[in-house]
């Protein structure tokens, strides 16, 4: 006797194989150092720049972030945010049907369109989103000088 297989399984077992090659294929070189690793495209940091009168205010989404994960440093005209965690793996070893949380790291340098008082920078961070705000230098008005 022969046994007839469901023809619409196999039609599901090939969108399955579909589905892992299309994520496959969107993921893209990271562009540090000579030993690459692949990340998701989507990995790259959300970031608003606002230029308000006084200060630059710089919004950040970091879902999944933590404040302690978050690193923020400010050099001449650049805004620097590294952000890295780690998915937290019990002692015993599961049997996982797919697992994608993963240790995460991510990083972003900015180019500020002007000086910054470095000691004034301060940051928040509230339910994933950093906002970091950066207050102007006072430009010193020109002076005029005259001839003797």
């Amino acid at each position: 006797m022969s046994v007839r297989t469901n023809p619409f399984e196999e039609l599901e077992r090939l969108f399955d194989r579909m589905s892992h090659q299309f994520e496959d294929s969107t993921r893209m070189w990271e562009p540090e150092g000579p030993f690459r690793r692949w990340t998701s495209e989507f990995d790259e940091m959300a970031v608003d720049l606002v230029d308000h009168d006084e200060e630059f205010v710089v919004t950040v989404d970091l879902p999944g972030f933590e404040r302690d994960d978050v690193e923020i440093q400010v050099t001449d005209h650049t805004l620097r945010i590294e952000a890295e965690h780690e998915e937290a793996t019990a002692e015993e070893e599961e049997q996982y049907l797919r697992r994608e949380r993963r240790r995460e790291s991510m990083r972003r340098s900015i180019r500020l369109p002007g000086d910054v008082d470095k000691e004034g920078v301060n940051a928040r961070m509230k339910n994933g989103v950093l906002t970091v705000t950066l207050p102007k230098l006072e430009v010193e008005e020109a002076r005029n000088i005259e001839i003797e």
